[in-house]
């Protein structure tokens, strides 16, 4: 019966250790976010992480432990498990891949991987595979290597295969079984509190990358994906329709009509650029970087600014949708999913083709990526223009620079009958952040990269407004600039909570802008 607990024991070890050699290889790449934490500190994250660890670890051992009792009540002696090293060294392979998808989506995402980064990898393979051609390759490799073979050497040397159970009666193996069952339970629940474990358990600094670290990563994908089930359904409850309404018509009351009109003229041509992670940290004006989007930041004194804007969300899906609907981010999903639900969203394009203007979106990627498309015709976008409307020229692996696609929407726009909405929605400051040309910053870090796109996309913008004012249009247009998203970098900002992450610009510019409201 010894036995029989070091076969449990061992299990246990190695799992324990295995964790230990992932949060290790985690906290080693993002060293320099724990640069000025003391190394007690930091040591205390693999004491923070033992509940999660050994939770994991019970899961884990569901399987061994359902072997364990069959073989028990089988009568036998003793048994051989083979098979558990190919079960293990199949758990580690998969850990190992998790391992790696983890640190790079952290380090893009500032959080762990988790039901949406699967989903995003599941449902647009093409556009996940372009993103993480920003990751570190030599890097990434390495991991998993040095995490599998770590895995299916230590296995070899501490889980045993040989399970001696000995003469039992049925009175002891009843019990026993009972015991091994419950005990198992317990360590997946985290012992015997009025709160099931959760991920609160393994949190205990400010500084936040240490929390994440401690929470066990497996853990993690596992609750995100059994909470992401359970939230397939409609999380709202409805109010009352008469009182809803009642509620909603006092919100629009207004005595009298009290806007103000910044503009020369009632019916301008708008052109609207959707800067792809434009963060405000990029700019001077708002995040006292010099150097980077010269070209936006000169535009500061000739429009409008508003410097307290934050974006729906982290993704261009989200900002996609809040930027041309209004529409805010939903808790669990996105509603651009839907284009039964899009359909009847209000957006602008629709309200201004009812106002008689011509409608168009312009992108250099795939425009049925996450259900762009679906959305812009089902709302009155008379021309659609993406990377399937060029032909040849350099792309990245998204679709077209910027510079192509500005230059195709100014060759188009000549024909438009004014007024006319023109949607840019820019895509070179992405993942990987490839620029055709010199980098301007560098190519040694993805900073020095993303510095370098943005710089592209800017210098980009500001060609286009010089080409544009020599056209009859441009006096009668507004420009209007505004950020998808905003971005970890430039400044590292991994705490998904911190609102500067999601500080992004949003200009108002042209010359039908009132002088007095100019600056």
């Amino acid at each position: 019966m010894l036995n029989g607990l070091s076969f449990f024991i061992r299990l246990f070890f190695f799992w324990l250790l295995f964790f230990f050699l992932d949060r290790l290889i985690f906290l080693i790449i993002n060293l320099e976010a724990i640069r000025v934490v003391s190394f007690p500190e930091i040591s205390a994250t693999f004491f923070h992480s033992l509940r999660l660890d050994l939770s994991m670890a019970g899961y884990i051992l569901v399987v061994p432990t359902l072997a364990f009792i069959t073989v028990m009540f089988s009568g036998k002696k003793s048994v051989n498990l083979s098979w558990i090293k190919h079960y293990t060294n199949t758990i580690v392979i998969i850990f190992g891949i998790i391992t790696v998808a983890n640190f790079n989506i952290y380090r893009e995402w500032g959080t762990k991987i988790n039901a949406k980064a699967l989903e995003v990898a599941i449902t647009t393979p093409n556009e996940a595979l372009a993103s993480s051609a920003s990751s570190p390759i030599g890097l990434s490799l390495f991991v998993l290597l040095l995490v599998i073979a770590s895995g299916i050497i230590l296995q070899r040397f501490i889980i045993s295969r040989r399970l001696i159970i000995g003469n039992l009666s049925i009175l002891l193996k009843i019990p026993i079984a009972i015991v091994v069952l419950g005990l198992n339970f317990l360590v997946i629940r985290g012992g015997f509190s009025g709160s099931p474990i959760n991920q609160s358990m393994a949190y205990f600094s400010k500084t936040q990358v240490l929390n994440l670290a401690s929470v066990n990563t497996e853990w993690n994908l596992l609750s995100s994906l059994i909470a992401a089930n359970k939230t397939k359904g409609n999380p709202y409850q409805y109010e009352n329709a008469k009182q809803a309404s009642d509620l909603i018509s006092s919100l629009y009351a207004v005595d009298k009509d009290s806007t103000t009109s910044i503009l020369t003229i009632n019916r301008p041509n708008i052109v609207l650029f959707i800067m792809e992670s434009f963060t405000a940290d990029l700019t001077f004006t708002l995040g006292n970087l010099h150097g980077i989007t010269p070209g936006f930041d000169s535009l500061v004194n000739k429009g409008v600014l508003f410097s307290k804007i934050y974006s729906t969300g982290n993704r261009t899906d989200k900002g996609f949708i809040g930027t041309l609907s209004g529409f805010p981010t939903l808790a669990n999903v996105n509603i651009v999913k839907w284009p039964e639900k899009t359909e009847k969203l209000p957006s602008i394009s629709r309200s201004l083709n009812r106002a008689g203007y011509e409608n168009s979106f312009y992108y250099g990627g795939e425009s049925e990526f996450d259900n762009y498309k679906a959305f812009l015709l089902s709302h009155d976008v008379h021309k659609l223009t993406d990377r399937n409307s060029f032909n040849g020229g350099q792309v990245t692996s998204w679709g077209q620079f910027d510079g192509a696609v500005f230059s195709r929407q100014l060759t188009d726009i000549k024909s438009f009958k004014q007024p006319f909405f023109s949607t840019i929605l820019t895509l070179t400051n992405h993942e990987p952040f490839a620029v055709p040309g010199k980098s301007k910053f560098g190519t040694s870090t993805n900073v020095e990269k993303f510095k370098s796109t943005a710089f592209y996309t800017d210098s980009c913008i500001a060609a286009y407004l010089g080409e544009a004012k020599k056209e009859p249009w441009y006096k009668n247009t507004l420009f209007v600039f505004i950020a998808d998203h905003g971005h970890i970098y430039p400044q590292n900002r991994t705490d998904v909570f911190a609102p500067e992450r999601y500080h992004i610009p949003f200009l108002l510019y042209g010359d039908i802008i009132k002088k007095e409201y100019q600056g």
